[in-house]
């Protein structure tokens, strides 16, 4: 990978087009040592760019030492590192790059739910900056064998996976994200004036009020790779059940085999094939994670295979998928919550959504 002039390209998209560093700006550059070409190579483009560098290098499973066994003080307080970064720095670049994905599975989710509650502000603060184009940010993933293995290819094969996803074959990936972007804007221009979005598949039939929210075109300026639109529903709307396709893998665990019953914008009843008590743990954060922050879906068809990895697994195209807990302020959203968790419904088999009783999407494909 060191070698791989693809890295160099990555990180001129990165600081470019993603975060458009600007010069005299602050850009918080985050990621584990495993992508220390590519930490490296971002570097330098925001050092070529004008722009002020912060570098913050992770050692891989840190944060499970500090949820494990830190006292509950420790859980609460943020340094001021995290707190510059979101209420300060101008840009953020975090490169996801974990050498070991279940670190944290042995964690207590109690504990987990009170580390990110004391987080909750500062993720407040950062999405509100961002909606207002005061703080651009960007995540991606650098290949590691762990994710590999989470994927079940090679690494070899994983890492053209992730630079296929990212556009980072082609001669001009900016290019080919604007045109992802014209793509996703003609969406956006039929779901804007609607009002009701239905999602029919296998064990779901879920319904929520989308009248009046804004639709966002993520065209890979924040999630590298991306792929989906997506808003925030009205928050009493969702109404129904869904059983989502894919497990959910955060903070270590699995959980697979996800069903939730809405009623009146809150989840009711939720069960799990495995792991279901961190999941209700998890809904049980505070009174904004049953409800929904987000709808969304997916339109990278260059992404065809669930990867454990959420970030990539969101933007398949064909699928939709929601997010429980906080939402998106320049969707229109007002939940909050410490937690943000995107599950994913595959419509590629037997599902369609339907807006306002018209289809958008059937088997997986639009038909718009």
């Amino acid at each position: 990978m060191m070698a791989d002039p693809r890295i160099e390209k990555w990180a001129d998209v990165l600081t470019r087009y993603c975060v458009e560093v600007q010069p005299g700006q602050t850009v918080v550059i985050q990621g584990g040592v495993a992508a220390e070409p590519l930490l490296r190579a971002i570097y330098r483009q925001v050092v070529a760019r004008g722009g002020y560098p912060i570098l913050q290098p992770e050692l891989s499973g840190l944060s499970a030492t500090l949820i494990g066994h830190g006292s509950d003080d420790q859980l609460g307080h943020i340094s001021p590192v995290e707190q510059f970064d979101r209420t300060t720095a101008d840009c953020s670049i975090r490169v996801m790059a974990e050498m070991n994905t279940r670190n944290a599975s042995a964690v207590d989710p109690a504990r987990s739910a009170a580390y990110l509650r004391a987080r909750s502000e500062l993720r407040r603060i950062g999405m509100e900056r961002a909606g207002k184009g005061d703080y651009k940010w960007c995540l991606t993933l650098f290949p590691t064998d762990a994710y590999a293995h989470d994927a079940e290819m090679s690494t070899e094969d994983y890492t053209e996976f992730i630079m296929d996803a990212c556009k980072l074959n082609e001669d001009d990936p900016v290019a080919a994200w604007t045109a992802m972007r014209a793509f996703q804007a003609d969406i956006v221009d039929w779901l804007t004036p609607r009002s009701e979005l239905r999602l029919i598949a296998p064990g779901t039939d879920f319904r929520c009020s989308i009248a009046g929210r804004t639709w966002v075109n993520s065209d890979g300026k924040r999630n590298f790779p991306s792929g989906e639109v997506f808003t925030g529903p009205i928050e009493d709307s969702a109404e129904g059940e869904v059983r989502f396709s894919f497990p959910v893998v955060t903070q270590g665990r699995e959980i697979n085999d996800i069903r939730l019953k809405f009623e009146a914008g809150r989840v009711v009843d939720a069960s799990a094939g495995k792991n279901e008590a961190f999941l209700v743990e998890s809904l049980d954060s505070d009174e904004g994670a049953r409800r929904l922050g987000e709808i969304a879906v997916g339109t990278n068809f260059g992404i065809t295979q669930f990867t454990g990895q959420i970030l990539l697994d969101e933007k398949i195209g064909g699928t939709a998928h929601m997010a429980l807990g906080a939402g998106y302020p320049e969707t229109g959203s007002t939940n909050t919550s410490a937690i943000h968790w995107d599950m994913i419904c595959d419509l590629r088999q037997g599902g369609r959504i339907e807006v306002d009783g018209e289809p958008l999407l059937v088997d997986g494909r639009f038909v718009i």
